[in-house]
């Protein structure tokens, strides 16, 4: 018997019909009986087999579903975490930003964007003052570049000035620094626990998945457990219903043995009488007459 094979899926009444138990006869009945028990335990074997290999697959089905569910919790512990290093990083972004704008703030006001470095003012000082030293120049050049190395200097002494407020200025922009450095450890802890989260994620739907494929495999198995064992009642109903008619026949020729039986004992009785009757008028009796007479209790 294989799995794949053709199941009758006709009703007991279809099976045997009310006429063919009425008309077959005993022997033919007897071998009909066996022929559906013999097939009604096949087909409870084949329902058993069915429906073990369909408690195997919901049995694989709870271990997919059961898989995602873990990594969906893990999914979302990690996307909790995400959220979490994403605050952080968003707070000490917004820190830093805010320490930067200061750092600007603070130029500003010193105009320190605006103008030469001192390294270039001095550098120009030197060469001016090289120029007013080997070169021949007129009372009014020299008077020129007198005032215009003057005005170097003053430029440079107010630079150097504000410079030297600035004392606080590098330790501000060190700070921010530090802080957005701080959020970018967590921008990457972000990124790191998100392609974990969404590891997670496409196992759990790779899981979900698999157990649909296998929940509907499981679903097949039982409508074929159910089609086995509907046919196993089937055939199970149909040889009740032949034994039934069996054990009618056998009471119909079981009252049938009983009037001939009571038959015989009539014929015996009505006999027996005529041989007593003919004995009380002298009627000489043969062996069997005196036989039949002790039988019948008339003797």
């Amino acid at each position: 018997m294989v799995e794949q094979e053709t199941i009758d899926v006709s009703s007991a009444d279809e099976l045997i019909t009310d006429e063919e138990l009425e008309n077959k006869s005993k022997g033919q009945l007897i071998k009909k009986a066996g022929q559906f028990r013999d097939r009604r335990n096949e087909l409870n074997q084949l329902a058993s087999s069915r429906a073990s290999k369909r408690d195997e697959l919901n049995a694989k089905t709870r271990e997919k579903v059961d898989a995602a569910q873990e990594h969906r919790e893990d999914r979302d512990e990690l996307n909790e975490r995400v959220q979490e290093h994403k605050e952080i990083r968003n707070e000490l972004n917004a820190e830093a930003n805010e320490l930067f704008e200061e750092v600007e703030e603070q130029k500003s006001d010193l105009e320190l964007d605006e103008g030469k470095d001192l390294e270039e003012l001095k550098e120009e000082i030197e060469q001016l003052e090289f120029k007013q030293q080997t070169e021949v120049l007129s009372t009014e050049d020299e008077r020129e570049l007198i005032e215009k190395i003057e005005q170097k200097r003053e430029e440079y002494q107010t630079r150097k000035e504000k410079l030297d407020q600035t004392e606080g200025l590098d330790e501000l922009v060190e700070e921010a620094e530090e802080v957005r450095a701080e959020a970018s450890k967590h921008h990457e802890k972000v990124t790191e626990l998100a392609d974990r989260a969404q590891k997670h994620h496409n196992e759990m739907i790779e899981a979900y998945r698999e157990a649909d494929d296998i929940r509907d495999e499981a679903d097949e198995k039982h409508e074929a457990f159910v089609e086995a064992q509907e046919a196993a009642d089937a055939h199970h109903e149909a040889f009740v219903r032949v034994q039934k008619r069996l054990r009618e026949l056998d009471k119909e020729e079981e009252e049938e043995k009983q009037t001939q039986r009571e038959a015989k004992r009539q014929e015996a009785k009505e006999e027996a009488e005529d041989i007593y009757e003919r004995f009380q008028e002298g009627e000489t009796l043969d062996t069997e007459d005196l036989r039949k007479l002790q039988k019948s209790g008339l003797l």
